[in-house]
């Protein structure tokens, strides 16, 4: 395992407020990895804060979530790393809680390791429909390929190996991807696995997932982890 050739994404949209801290974090605690932030075309001041501390890729126009973190994807894949972690620019995704998942991956190595929020963790604060949400989308999955066994789905704190890497850097959905990547990845025959991490609450701003979000996007998302194992199409 090549520690050294490990990438650190984070895909940021508005983030000018806590961008900076985050990145900081990273030089404290995560010296030696490489990071590069990717702006989904931000209206504020993210670019010019990120770049100041680290590499950055400024997207024209805003490509959502699953559109950035495939170019962080594609930028690991073109560049040889062996490894690449992806963590959200909120603020909410600990930097030093990255080396568990490295840890998870050396103890049992698995094309993905999410960072989860609820394994050996009952005190993460979240709403019941995101709670409930979460679950049945482990369920679902869990069911459909039986030797996936997560317990937070739709974390966005993740590593990939470099398996992962080259099966992302082709096919990555821009709807739902956290828990769809999975489904995709499960169909393919990569193997996921999970690691207790600690998580924060936002330090700015607020989710766009709230009130009854969480349940209509727990429906769509069930509909599409169905029909992608039930009816086997070409991937995008």
């Amino acid at each position: 395992m090549n520690e050294s050739r490990v990438l650190i994404i984070i895909p940021c949209y508005n983030e000018q407020e806590s961008i900076s801290v985050l990145l900081e974090e990273i030089l404290r605690c995560q010296q030696g990895y490489k990071t590069i932030v990717i702006d989904d075309g931000s209206q504020d001041s993210t670019y010019r804060k990120a770049k100041q501390l680290a590499p950055t890729v400024k997207l024209l126009r805003n490509l959502g979530i699953g559109g950035a973190v495939q170019t962080g994807i594609k930028y690991a894949y073109r560049n040889g790393f062996d490894f690449c972690v992806q963590i959200d620019g909120d603020g909410q995704h600990l930097p030093c809680e990255l080396s568990k998942l490295l840890q998870a991956y050396r103890e049992k190595p698995r094309s993905i390791i999410i960072g989860s929020r609820y394994l050996h963790n009952d005190t993460f604060h979240s709403t019941w429909a995101r709670r409930f949400g979460g679950r049945a989308i482990a369920e679902t999955l869990s069911l459909l390929f039986p030797k996936c066994l997560v317990t937070d789905p739709t974390s966005g704190m993740r590593l990939m190996d470099r398996k992962a890497i080259g099966f992302f850097a082709k096919h990555y959905p821009h709807d739902f991807p956290e828990p769809i990547s999975l489904a995709w990845a499960l169909r393919e025959g990569l193997s996921v696995g999970e690691a207790p991490v600690q998580m924060n609450a936002r330090m700015h701003g607020n989710s766009s997932i709230i009130g009854l979000k969480p349940i209509i996007y727990m429906l769509r998302v069930l509909g599409y982890i169905i029909l992608t194992r039930l009816i086997p199409t070409k991937l995008p």
